[in-house]
């Protein structure tokens, strides 16, 4: 059994009997120096005349550092409605060291950097750095210490910071203040009433105190969020008081100003935030059941007053309060630019059957300029939930969060990145007719990510399988002009000096093609009472060399040698989706000369929610005939030799790869398993998420029969729909990549597996990350991990 010390892998450090690693690791370190456009940010330009500064945020690996480096680069584009290249990039892109957050203002003139403060205080914990940017020069720094607030979030999803209209307050969010451990020892009465900042006698120790419950996978030791206020001028920092103390609070953002009577003469501001209650409702739980990508939380927005941070004034405590009380899920608020509407996005599907993800809807309320707030305000339906898709339609929303400004100049027209079926596109939803219409061009196969918007102009980031990122500017045309329908948007590349790429990946990519395959359900299925959304095709990814996907011919027959051997790529949740996107460890296998099938079963994201919900109550079965009949597609069409396939996942991804290998043992040459799921009856005790083992064990009735103490009745089904069930029938070789700090599926479930294959005299291999959690993401490790894929992958299908 192999251990790695989540260190990266070098082509002088590999394993013994590995000295042929040394190709594969230069080929993925090329692919890993891929540059990747992670934001942008557009603004009226200060040169006027009708153009834009866009400034891109991009990031690549530094995997001697075990880190990402963070840079930034601007770009002045002077008619963004002309089709040309006649835009200006700034010499050098500047890099943002030990930034965590970068936030511009409103009008694009300042930007605020948060760090971690390079000052601590008097017990060694660090203070926040607050670093407020206007053109060219730093306009002040503000530093928040460690008694005051925690880390400020900045995970993607309590994460919220939102500039006031007029750009002097920033609310964020935050962890609230460690609380005060006890002292023991010699001087435990004269320390009793010390704070945690406050050294400590001689012969005198802190202990522990009470434990805190956290969020699981991913916030192991975060506190509580809570908002903040501070003050640009003055830099003081206040807490939003009148959140009830179980109400984690995030993605705040400022409400318009009201329109308050003349004798009223405070300037009332109100913040609007979500609000996540510490207790599951729809599982009846109190316990906090895991964040990370978990749709099914119930929550609320909430508005309450905001401080004046500095100010002298005495005001009543804020109280907050709840403004959805009457829809099980509100995330993502956005006030439109007039402030009549404020519309958020809900996986009110997901809360209410129980499945980690769902799909979506979108909801708007029309805000009272006087201030007339309650907890039942009208909510309206603009996107409803979308139970199954004609042929080629709309099959629903598939976002979770906003961009900070996605509105289009007529106030009522917001754009939104949405999986539709295997892609990522742009849509654009009016939210008084509820109409949608695809803006990003629906005849690219490749995925679409809105990044920002400024009048009639977008910027996206566009890739696919076969080519890495690429930033586009999209214009709307003028309804003046007259254009096919479908064709309202303008698009052209804007040409990024950073992003170039090796020769080696060069070549690799250009010989590369993709295809999305419509699967149609398997025969055994088709007597089944299935819904009309479940009836309907899933799809799969097929990347493959140019050269090999070329299809027999009738009469001709194709020599199975000449086929690559076929990998397929399984995606977790399992209510998640694999995009027709850009992947640097999926195009490193494709270099390494494997076909890869990337396998939407249904269930996936994407298809609507009708075959979504076919799968919980289901796995284990349905999905993995979805997986084999998508196998036998390829195969039935010439795209794949029956005796050289493998399959890898991680996740539910890694329980399908189990499964498979234990359910189809002849079919595979070797399995990959990422953090897999093996066991449901023994991971329900120890998981974040002991829901997930009840609804997908269960479907919906899990709701209902979900316990913290699971009966000897509930265990058999959970033990019946896992892996390791077929454990007896496995006969392949299996490489299990395990993160040490994994919440989601603690290592002990990938273990026990692990010790019953190698009890059968299996070959197994084994790499333990110590630091890593479910993704196994930190730079080094994810190298190490793909790296070690790719030559087990060579040793057993080439």
């Amino acid at each position: 059994m192999d251990q790695a010390s989540g260190k990266s892998v070098s082509a002088t450090t590999c394993g013994k009997g590995d000295a042929n690693d040394a190709k594969e690791a230069e080929l993925l370190h090329s692919f890993y120096a891929i540059p990747s456009i992670d934001k942008a940010w557009t603004s009226s330009s200060r040169k006027g005349n009708g153009g834009i500064d866009v400034v891109v945020a991009m990031s690549q690996l530094n995997l001697p550092a075990n880190a990402k480096r963070t840079f930034m680069s601007t770009v002045y584009i002077p008619d963004p409605s002309a089709n040309t290249s006649d835009y200006h990039w700034s010499p050098f892109p500047f890099e943002l060291s030990g930034a965590s957050l970068i936030v511009p203002s409103p009008s694009g003139t300042k930007l605020l950097v948060v760090r971690k403060s390079d000052v601590e205080s008097k017990d060694g914990a660090s203070s926040v750095k607050l670093e407020i940017w206007g053109p060219g020069q730093l306009l002040k720094d503000i530093y928040v210490p460690a008694s005051k607030h925690g880390s400020i979030y900045a995970d993607g999803w309590f994460e919220g910071v939102s500039w006031s209209q007029d750009e002097s307050f920033i609310a964020y969010v935050a962890e609230e203040p460690a609380n005060t451990r006890p002292v023991y020892g010699q001087s435990v009465s004269s320390c009793a009433g010390q704070s945690s900042s406050d050294s400590l006698e001689s012969g005198s120790w802190r202990g522990q105190g009470d434990w805190l419950e956290d969020w699981g996978e991913s916030y192991s030791g975060k506190r509580r969020p809570v908002l903040f206020v501070v003050n640009i001028a003055s830099g003081a920092v206040q807490i939003v008081e009148g959140i009830p103390k179980d109400i984690s609070a995030g993605q705040v953002v400022w409400a318009p100003h009201l329109d308050m009577p003349p004798s009223d003469t405070g300037a009332k501001q109100l913040l609007v935030f979500v609000g996540w209650s510490s207790f599951a409702g729809n599982f009846s739980t109190p316990r906090k059941l895991g964040m990370k990508y978990c749709y099914n939380r119930p929550c609320s927005l909430y508005y309450v007053e905001a401080p004046v941070p500095g100010s002298e004034t005495s005001k009543p405590a804020a109280v907050a309060t709840k403004l959805t009380a009457d829809i099980s899920s509100a995330i993502s608020p956005r006030f439109s630019p007039d402030g009549k509407f404020l519309v958020f996005l809900s996986s009110q599907a997901a809360v209410n059957t129980g499945a980690h993800s769902a799909t979506n809807s979108l909801h708007s309320i029309d805000w009272p300029a006087n201030g007339s707030l309650g907890p039942h305000m009208q909510i309206r339906d603009v996107v409803p939930v979308v139970q199954h898709a004609e042929e080629g339609g709309f099959p629903g929303l598939y976002c979770s969060n906003l961009i900070s400004n996605p509105w289009l100049p007529d106030n009522c027209t917001l754009l939104l990145s949405s999986a539709w079926r295997s892609q990522q596109v742009i849509l654009g939803v009016n939210i008084l007719s509820g109409d949608v219409m695809r803006v990003s061009p629906a005849d690219s196969q490749a995925s679409w990510n809105l990044l920002g918007l400024q009048n009639r102009c977008t910027i996206a980031v566009v890739s696919s399988p076969t080519k890495p990122h690429s930033l586009k500017l999209g214009h709307l045309i003028p309804p003046s002009t007259p254009v096919k329908a479908g064709k309202e948007w303008s698009w052209f590349n804007i040409s990024v000096p950073s992003l170039k790429y090796a020769e080696k990946v060069e070549t690799s990519m250009s010989s590369m093609q993709f295809e999305v395959l419509q699967i149609p359900v398997p025969v055994t299925e088709t007597h089944k009472n299935l819904s009309e959304g479940a009836k309907q095709p899933f799809e799969a990814i097929f990347v493959s060399p140019k050269a090999s996907n070329n299809k027999p011919s009738a009469g001709e027959t194709k020599s199975l040698d000449d086929i690559p051997p076929l990998v397929l790529v399984l995606h977790g949740g399992p209510h998640a989706v694999t995009q027709t996107s850009f992947s640097r460890t999926a195009a490193f296998l494709s270099a390494l000369g494997f076909n890869l099938l990337h396998v939407n079963y249904r269930g996936s994201l994407g298809f609507g929610e009708e075959a979504l919900q076919s799968l919980p109550g289901n796995v284990g079965h349905q999905d993995v005939r979805d997986v084999l009949t998508a196998l036998d597609h390829v195969i039935e069409n010439g795209l794949a030799n029956p005796a050289k396939v493998a399959v890898i996942g991680g996740s539910h991804g890694g329980f399908l790869t189990s499964h498979l290998i234990g359910q189809a043992p002849d079919r595979f040459t070797t399995g990959v398993l990422r953090n897999p799921v093996c066991n449901v009856s023994s991971m329900v005790g120890i998981t974040d998420i002991p829901d997930w083992c009840y609804v997908e064990a269960f479907g919906k009735g899990g709701l209902n029969s979900y316990s913290e103490a699971p009966s000897a009745q509930d265990l058999n089904v959970l033990y019946r729909c896992s892996p390791i069930s077929h454990l007896s029938k496995v006969k392949v070789p299996t490489l299990f990549l395990l993160g040490a700090q994994d919440r989601r599926v603690p290592v002990s479930n990938g273990f026990q597996y692990v010790q019953a294959l190698r009890a059968s005299g299996l070959e197994v291999k084994v790499i333990l990350f110590p630091e890593d959690v479910h993704a196994i993401d930190r730079p080094q490790s994810e190298f190490e991990a793909f790296l070690n894929t790719g030559t087990w992958l060579k040793r057993f299908l080439q």
